[in-house]
This record gives structure tokens, C-alpha cells and sequence, in this order.
């Protein structure tokens, strides 16, 4: 189909509190106008121009109707004074930008020389756009969201989020950075890609998301109309373990939403393609099925390479927060630091035998440390003891390991488990236990069985 018609509908922050209606979760599903009235179509592609000295273009989107009267009782809160009876054309927003695309550029380009957004900023809604302005502007916003650039990784990561969590959309953008609308929302300001499923909206759009099972998901590529590809969002999840970026899922999409987790696509299938309709039930286009598995599960693809660069711990002592099952907050951040020291102290040890230390990457199993000599690979749990947690620690160390090497079993010809210690156990049991779990446990000063 050849081009319709395009529109420019500007809002005025100072009668219409656009800022804040995102900030609760609202969603744009109209908007005043005044002339043209006849001409504007179903269909028609439009974009919203924020007024003011910080505005410009904010939205694209489609007009999902022709203009009709409505009548000042309509409850509209946002408003700083009732517009009273007038027309509206009912639309869609497409995408929200995270940077408009300002005046300036307007005036700079060649293409808008003399448009009437410019020339009558105060002119009634709508202004009309040419075929020419409209690939103009869709190209530079385009340009302005397609790539989201690169992000500088920081060791440690600064997420504070457990899963189960609840925190308004717009406090979560402000923290970690991302587009407060839409489906999919690339940081950059960190590492973070922030993804949304609710089926409460998602499936009137033809996204179809599904919970396989605790720990595996599909998940539905963002685009209403036409077929998707893998651009802005859908790439950046495609890419996003070679580009060293963290998934993060979220259950809904406005107002308060609840983290999920962090996931990872699986390395055996990644994703695949389906069939959905359109945005409204309108027609069945292509569309991308994304298949996630949860970080901590396993992954067993034979072919995707253990750990990465080891990322040297944080040896600071910083006291635990104070909760209440916590005994001595002090205390246990003393155990941290010792914990840490020891590991780093293993990982210099691997350094001075010629071999590569190594941290886990998100495909992974939650390991402390490893290293590959030949075609062995060697997992480790590092573990501070004392008097009073050394059987904990002992048996939770152990039980780490354990499933460390069963994950692993798939992925490497030989892998094996050392339990590393920063003292012998008072009891000399769990040599034993550890002996006839197949698992090695050593300590500094005691590590022949390490390095054989």
C-alpha cells in the first residue's frame, strides 16, 4: 500500500499533563482536533509534538479511526482545565521515543522549510504532513532508537532487584534507565534490558507469550503491524549475550510492575518463527517467538563455551543490611570479605600455573571460580568457615558443586568439582563425604589433589 496521509498532533504540557499520565501507566488512546476533519483516515500514520523549550517529537503511531464529537463529560483528569465538547481522533501509539527528536532538527532540515508546525506552532490540531516530511521524520527517529549504544560493564553489577519485587515502571526507568513504553526497553545507561509481558494488553497485539514452565518461556517480539524483524528491541535481545547485555522480565506493563527474574535466550533454540494477528484482531502477520530459559537453569547446548574473563571480587568490608534473622549484620560481612579474599587469593594461584582463572557467564551455573587445563574443566564453590557454620557451609558448598557438575556434564568432555576452604574442617568426615561425592576438598596449604 502506497503512502495515506501523516499527521503532526501537538500537545501542550501546561493543559495537558502527558508526563504524568505516563508516570501512572496511562495509555493515549486519542486526541483533540480541530480541522481537517474529513480527511483524517483509519490508518493514517501520525506523530505527537510535545510543545515547550525540552520538547519535540515524543510518539509515532496510527490513527485507528475517523474524528468524532464528544461532550465535556467526559472524565479526564489530566487536563489541567476541561477542554469541553470537541472532536478527537481515536489512535495508537507505536513507539514512544526515549529522545524526541527536537524542534532544531526541523528547522535544519531542508524538507520542513515552511511546514506549517513550524510557521504556525499555534495553529488547531492537526498538521498535515507530505509523503517526503513523513520518511524524513521516520527515518531520524528511526536513527535516533534502531542501536542502542554500547554500554561500558561495570564488575559488579548493580542490580538490586529480587524476583518477586514490585516497583513502579517509571521509578524502574529512572533507576536503570530504558523507554517508560513499550514492550521492549534497552538501556543505556547499564547493561540492563528491560522487557515486559501482560497478558492483560499484550494479546489484543498479537503477543502471544507463554510459560512453558517455571524455568522456560516464549516470549512474543514487539512490532503491532506488519512483520517483525530484528531491529531496535528484537535485536537488542536477539544480541544479547555476545553483546554482554542482562534480561530482565517484568509481569505487566503500566502502573506497578513485578520482576521475574533474569533469563537468557536458549542457546539450543534461540527463536523461532509463528503466526499472529495484527494489532485489533486485524490481518496475520510473521511474527518472532523467543525462546528464554531462566538464569541458574541449566544449559546443556554442547556447543556453548563455559565462563569468561574472571572479575576480580570486591575484598571491601561492607556490613550486611540489618534484617531480622540476621544475628550480627557485622559479622557477616566479615565472612564476605574473607570469602572474597580467599577466592581471589585461589584465582591468583590458577594465574601463577599458566592457566586462565574464569567467572560464569549467564549461561552458566552460579559458580565461584574455574579454569580449564586440557580438556578439564575445574568449578569451584568457595567457602569461608567457622566453629559455628561449618556444617552449613560444608553441606551447601557441597550441594552446589554437585549440581554444578551435573549442568556441566553436558557441555565439557571432563569437568570435576573442588570445594575450596579456607581452613581444614574440624572434622575429618567430610573428606570422606567429599571423596565419595566425587568431589575434591582442599584449602591453602592442603591442595595436591587440586593441581594433580
Amino acid at each position: 500500500m502506497g503512502f495515506v496521509a501523516a499527521w503532526v498532533l501537538v500537545c501542550n504540557p501546561k493543559k495537558f499533563r502527558l508526563e504524568e499520565m505516563l508516570d501512572d501507566g496511562g495509555e493515549l488512546t486519542s486526541w483533540s482536533v480541530g480541522r481537517y476533519l474529513h480527511e483524517m483516515r483509519e490508518g493514517d500514520a501520525f506523530a505527537l509534538w510535545l510543545s515547550g523549550p525540552q520538547g519535540g517529537i515524543v510518539a509515532t503511531g496510527q490513527l485507528t479511526g475517523e474524528p468524532f464529537w464528544t461532550d465535556e463529560d467526559e472524565d479526564d483528569s489530566y487536563w489541567t482545565k476541561s477542554p469541553g465538547p470537541r472532536h478527537v481522533v481515536p489512535l495508537r501509539v507505536g513507539e514512544w521515543l526515549e529522545t524526541p527528536i527536537p524542534r532544531t532538527w526541523f528547522k535544519d532540515h531542508s524538507e520542513f522549510l515552511g511546514a506549517s508546525v513550524l510557521t504556525q506552532p499555534f495553529a488547531t490540531n492537526p498538521h498535515r504532513l507530505t509523503e517526503q516530511q513523513w520518511e524524513a521524520l521516520v527515518g531520524e527517529a528511526e536513527r535516533a532508537t534502531a542501536d542502542t549504544p554500547d554500554v561500558q560493564l561495570s564488575e559488579d553489577d548493580d542490580w538490586d532487584l529480587q524476583p518477586g519485587d514490585e516497583i513502579r515502571r517509571v521509578d524502574l526507568h529512572t533507576q536503570y534507565g530504558g523507554s517508560r513504553q513499550g514492550g521492549i526497553s534497552p538501556s543505556k545507561t547499564s547493561q540492563n534490558i528491560i522487557f515486559f509481558t501482560d497478558p492483560r494488553s499484550g494479546e489484543q497485539h498479537g503477543y502471544q507469550d507463554l510459560w512453558e514452565s517455571e524455568d522456560h518461556f516464549r516470549y512474543t517480539g514487539e512490532g503491532q503491524v506488519g512483520d517483525q524483524v530484528f531491529t531496535r528491541g528484537n535485536k537488542a535481545i536477539r544480541d544479547h549475550l555476545q553483546d554482554g547485555r542482562r534480561l530482565r522480565l517484568f509481569v505487566g506493563s503500566r502502573g506497578v510492575v513485578r520482576y521475574a527474574g533474569e533469563w537468557i535466550l536458549d542457546p539450543n533454540r534461540p527463536y523461532s518463527r509463528g503466526r499472529a494477528p495484527s494489532t485489533g484482531g486485524g490481518e496475520e502477520r510473521q511474527v518472532i517467538h523467543f525462546h528464554m530459559i531462566r538464569v541458574g537453569a541449566a544449559v546443556t547446548a554442547p556447543d556453548v563455551p563455559v565462563g569468561t574473563e574472571y572479575r576480580v571480587e570486591d575484598e571491601t568490608t561492607t556490613p550486611a543490611p540489618a534484617i531480622p534473622s540476621a544475628p550480627d549484620p557485622a559479622r557477616m560481612g566479615e565472612t564476605l570479605t574473607r570469602q572474597r579474599r580467599l577466592q581471589n587469593a585461589l584465582a591468583q594461584q590458577v594465574r601463577d600455573r599458566g592457566l586462565r582463572p574464569l567467572s560464569p557467564m549467564p549461561t552458566d551455573p552460579a559458580f565461584d571460580l574455574a579454569w580449564r587445563d586440557d580438556d578439564t574443566l575445574t568449578v569451584t564453590e568457595v567457602k569461608s568457615l567457622r566453629v559455628e557454620n561449618e556444617s552449613h557451609q560444608l553441606r551447601t558448598g557441597l550441594g552446589q558443586l554437585l549440581d554444578y557438575v551435573d549442568q556441566l556434564n553436558e557441555r565439557t568432555p571432563q569437568v570435576r568439582g573442588v570445594l575450596w576452604v579456607e581452613q581444614a574442617p574440624s572434622e575429618n568426615r567430610w573428606l570422606g563425604i567429599c571423596e565419595r561425592a566425587g568431589v575434591i576438598l582442599a584449602w591453602p596449604g592442603a591442595d595436591a589433589k587440586v593441581w594433580q
